[in-house]
């Protein structure tokens, strides 16, 4: 089966030039189930793939297989090849089955759109994009997938472009990650340069002992800048809250799944560089627990039933760049597995929500949609149970992990990832109890969001879709608005909610701490490692079942807490505006970039086009002048020339004669 490896790219690309070229004439909803087709297929071929490693020895499961020379100029040799190694197939199996899932639930979803087909052939490429990025045997293939996904990004963010913000939330996303890009091209060079090559396998043999502690540090930070644009790590993490915008198949196909996960594959890929730089390690470890740590602060005052989910999103991939730079490289990839498990079930979910909702995300305009949504409720309250850290979920036992190597490593970053967690089973109880319980907002007399005036007093207002409230489902006067009744998703919509939830409890079992015959995940990931995972302190080893006691400790206090604040609302609910506004960090650089730095750019521009450009110009009106003074010599009478060459000759006897005196 590794002979057609080029087949789990290949055919989501096979399905997007089908779509592109047939996909008005397919229409709603075959060409639906042709992208999900495609990317089932993928799936399909990974799974035969993943056996035939299974089936070797681990020393055997790295292979490149390579297609063809893509470019070779001097010592530049790029290939396009695969590395199908256990870390790059692990990846491909959760990107192309939740993929998958995720394609035929936006079946349903997207019903009725009038660019249904584009939607489908955005999805595809996508696909194709992350495959690439993961399945890349060298930096170049890499980067050109890491190029392909933040393109689809933009496509797919700002699929509803006729809304400014969605528009502008595509903008945002795309120049974000821009600037990370910077920082994985300069480390391009920089490996390419020291090492003559780009390829990972041969940076890998000939890294160790071949490299200053000072390039080395130098190459890993820029691949972390990298690294936060595309996984919205402090201070590039901006982007992501406002993708949002786009429709929720794409949140939990990029914000999930797949994307934001390609700076965590990047860090564990290139793992022998940060294993010879501990200062970027320790870089990475701050930078990851900082995120986490900021994104859920944020998350515990937003009332938007999406952007919970996406400040959700950023402080778990903090734990995953915590889990990178203490060097535990096989927990980072446990807890991406795991998270894409319950994220992307948690962000179908709130999809299913919202469109049960007539397009509503406001959670203060829900409550109690248990009874009216079974099936979405049943399966978000397994995700939830899985990210607030309660065993035996998923979720519980990759956190614990990634808690445990942080404190052998730091206890100051212990006790920060402790806090984050106890945030996040906080304030996913509150999404829970705010949409599935407490009292029908939906159907209330006075709107919640609005001030007896009916002043709008912010937060989620426009659906999913870009609608209104008073397009989808509200109607009446100011003084009385009356939703629709909600409603349970179909089939299509519900099949992958009930899979994401049940891989939501028993993904936890690719790695479970009972002794070295249940890390399963650990044997497997080997070959890559090649035993770069740090080793846990003895402290932190015989620590091990009280800080695992500790974490459910921690877990259950965040959810009482917040029943209590609110379900029974025994302690008022304390949301500060600092929060809400995310710190005003957004807000900050909007400020700065439409004032001071617009003036700057500005100022930049006035300098380009009068001091650089006007010297350039000076020179050219110059020669112009002269060259005009000069041509008036050229009149074309012999007897102008003959005197010139007379004057000429008594010059040159003049100063042979004053040459000679002296």
């Amino acid at each position: 089966m590794i002979d057609v490896v080029w087949l789990i790219p290949a055919l989501p690309l096979a399905g997007f030039l089908v779509i592109l070229l047939f996909g008005r004439r397919l229409g709603e909803p075959k060409a639906g189930f042709l992208a999900t087709a495609a990317a089932a297929g993928a799936f399909v071929v990974t799974v035969g793939v993943f056996l035939t490693l299974l089936g070797r020895d681990a020393h055997d499961r790295t292979v490149e297989k390579t297609l063809f020379t893509w470019m070779a100029a001097g010592g530049f040799d790029v290939k396009v090849g695969f590395l199908v190694d256990p870390l790059s197939i692990a990846m491909a199996l959760f990107v192309t089955g939740i993929g998958s899932l995720i394609h035929l639930y936006a079946i349903g979803y997207m019903h009725g759109d009038p660019k249904f087909s584009k939607f489908f052939l955005y999805l595809n490429l996508f696909v194709f994009s992350m495959l690439m990025l993961i399945l890349g045997s060298n930096m170049l293939m890499t980067f050109l997938g890491w190029e392909g996904v933040g393109t689809c990004s933009y496509f797919l963010i700002s699929f509803w472009h006729t809304k400014d913000a969605n528009a502008s939330a595509g903008k945002k996303a795309f120049v974000t990650n821009r600037i990370g890009d910077f920082g994985f091209m300069i480390a391009m060079f920089l490996t390419f340069q020291h090492f003559g090559t780009l390829d990972y396998l041969k940076i890998n043999e000939v890294a160790v002992g071949n490299i200053s502690k000072g390039l080395a540090t130098a190459i890993a930070l820029m691949l972390l800048v990298g690294a936060c644009g595309k996984s919205a790590q402090l201070p590039l993490f901006v982007w992501l809250p406002d993708a949002m915008a786009g429709p929720t198949p794409v949140s939990a196909l990029i914000h999930a799944a797949t994307m934001v996960t390609a700076g965590v594959y990047l860090m564990t890929r290139t793992s022998v560089l940060l294993s010879l730089a501990p200062n970027a390690a320790w870089v990475v470890a701050v930078v990851g627990v900082a995120t986490a740590l900021f994104a859920a602060t944020i998350a515990i005052a937003q009332n938007d039933i999406k952007k919970v989910l996406a400040y959700s999103t950023i402080s778990q991939l903090g734990y995953m760049f915590l889990a990178v730079g203490s060097g535990a490289y096989v927990a980072a990839i446990f807890h991406m597995i795991t998270h894409a498990f319950f994220k992307a079930l948690l962000f179908l979910g709130s999809g299913s929500v919202i469109h049960g909702m007539h397009d509503e995300q406001d959670m203060r305009r829900m409550g109690q949609l248990r009874k009216w949504m079974p099936v979405t409720w049943i399966t978000f309250m397994i995700g939830w149970l899985a990210i607030a850290g309660v065993p035996p979920f998923a979720g519980f036992w990759s956190k614990d992990e990634i808690l445990l190597y942080a404190f052998s490593k730091s206890p100051a970053l212990y006790a920060v990832g402790l806090l984050t967690a106890l945030l996040t089973a906080f304030y996913m109880t509150r999404q829970v109890i705010m949409v599935f319980y407490g009292d029908e907002h939906w159907n209330a007399q006075t709107d919640p969001a609005l001030g007896p005036d009916g002043a709008d007093l912010g937060g989620g207002h426009g659906g999913d879709h870009g609608a209104t409230p008073a397009v989808h489902g509200f109607v009446g006067s100011a003084e009385a608005h009356v939703h629709a009744p909600p409603h349970e998703s179909g089939p299509l919509m519900l099949i992958p909610l009930v899979v994401l939830a049940l891989l939501s409890i028993v993904g936890g079992a690719l790695q479970l701490p009972f002794g070295k015959s249940t890390h399963f995940l650990e044997k497997w990931l080997e070959p890559v490692i090649e035993g770069r995972e740090a080793t846990l302190k003895s402290g932190a080893e015989s620590a091990k079942w009280g800080l695992l006691a500790v974490a459910v400790i921690v877990a259950a206090a965040g959810i009482t807490a917040a029943y209590f604040v609110y379900q029974r609302k025994k302690v008022k609910a304390v949301e500060p505006t600092l929060f809400a506004k995310g710190w005003f960090y957004d807000s900050s650089i909007a400020a700065f970039m439409g004032g001071p730095g617009r003036a700057g750019f500005q100022a930049t521009a006035d300098a380009d086009g009068q001091v650089i450009d006007g010297a350039v110009n000076g020179v050219g009106k110059l020669l112009t002048l002269g060259s005009g003074q000069l041509r008036k010599t050229q009149t074309g009478f012999v007897r102008s020339y003959a005197a010139g060459l007379g004057v000429g000759v008594v010059l040159l006897l003049g100063w042979f004669v004053v040459r000679g005196m002296f």
